[in-house]
């Protein structure tokens, strides 16, 4: 079943601009039903548990993973064989621990919370080797990201299908303009989206 997941970073949500231009494009093309958008937990235990729920209900989605998104969606690629874009993923993030314990709050919702260690040991957890099936990635990096070194990603994923883009941010501005690729990839008809206007996004 054509279907996609999309996987929000770290206090990001659901409302966030990605996943919210994502949303509406789904909607217009009539395709919402096989879009998963969660807002997942900040504790990645919980997280991993809501996006293995979302897998065993789409099937064999298109996994698209947004900063921390992007390590959850290439563990779970790893673990399930499917296909995945990562947009300027982070890449082993329990390493940019500095070891104290700090305050966080969700850019979206409000909530706040405390990472902890335990938060670090369950990102470790889910660590995996560099992908060694590279076709089934494609990655999206800008340069001028300044939450997470591009470069980590582009030697991490460098058996993979890299897209290095000069400048951006680590929002990664064009994203709207990308969609059709995203749609393409999870093998939806382009006859479904034709008609729409993304620079209304």
């Amino acid at each position: 079943m054509t279907s996609i997941l999309y996987i929000h970073g770290l206090n990001s949500a659901p409302t966030s601009t990605k996943a919210s231009q994502l949303l509406r494009l789904a909607e217009h093309c009539g395709i919402a039903r096989h879009l998963r958008v969660p807002a997942l937990h900040h504790h990645p235990r919980q997280a991993i548990a809501q996006l293995q729920a979302a897998i065993a209900e789409l099937g064999r989605p298109l996994l698209v993973g947004s900063s921390l998104g992007g390590y959850y969606a290439t563990h779970l690629a790893e673990q399930h064989g499917l296909n995945a874009l990562l947009i300027n993923p982070a890449v082993r993030p329990h390493r940019l621990f500095d070891g104290r314990e700090t305050p966080q709050t969700n850019h979206y919702s409000g909530e706040t919370w405390l990472l902890t260690h335990d938060h670090v040991q369950a990102l470790a957890e889910l660590e995996v080797p560099a992908p060694q099936d590279g076709q089934r990635y494609r990655v999206w990096l800008q340069t001028a990201d300044e939450t997470l070194d591009y470069r980590q990603a582009e030697a991490f994923y460098a058996g993979c299908t890299l897209d290095i883009q000069e400048g951006g941010d680590h929002s990664y501005q064009g994203f709207a303009g990308r969609l059709p690729e995203i749609l393409e990839l999870a093998g939806f008809d382009r006859a479904i989206w034709q008609d729409f206007d993304f620079s209304a996004l």
